[in-house]
């Protein structure tokens, strides 16, 4: 009997857990910028909606190194309601590049993974220069 209060217990958790991350709909969960200039910053803004009974906060958006940047509002995201993350990438160093950006909800044990690739190019001569 303890075995089956147990699984029972188990599935509500999981099933609460996922209703919970239900709440939260990112328009996209990835972007690509394909070829970028070397040294000059891109940004994109991640939409999201708060589809749950409850306001939504984020906790905290962090990536994973230091040359991608998140931004995001500490205001309370009311139900049916939409607010944004927007990340930038300092497009330093040559090459291609996927970073990852976590953003923790309050209440919603999983964070959202956003993603941003692109490839960083050797930026263009400027005209009339030698």
């Amino acid at each position: 009997m303890k075995k089956y209060l147990f699984l029972a217990i188990i599935g509500l958790i999981s099933t609460v857990s996922v209703m919970a991350q239900q709440d939260i709909k990112f328009a996209e969960g990835s972007f690509k910028f394909g070829k970028i200039e070397q040294n000059k910053p891109v940004t994109h803004i991640f939409t999201f909606t708060n589809n749950g009974a409850k306001p939504a906060v984020i906790e905290f958006a962090s990536a994973e190194c230091g040359c991608t940047t998140p931004e995001y509002s500490k205001e309370a995201i009311m139900k049916g309601k939409s607010s944004t993350v927007k990340v930038t990438y300092n497009a330093a160093a040559m090459g291609a590049f996927s970073k990852r950006v976590t953003v923790k909800f309050a209440g919603i044990n999983d964070p959202v993974i956003l993603t941003i690739e692109g490839e960083v190019v050797a930026a263009k001569p400027k005209a009339g220069a030698k």
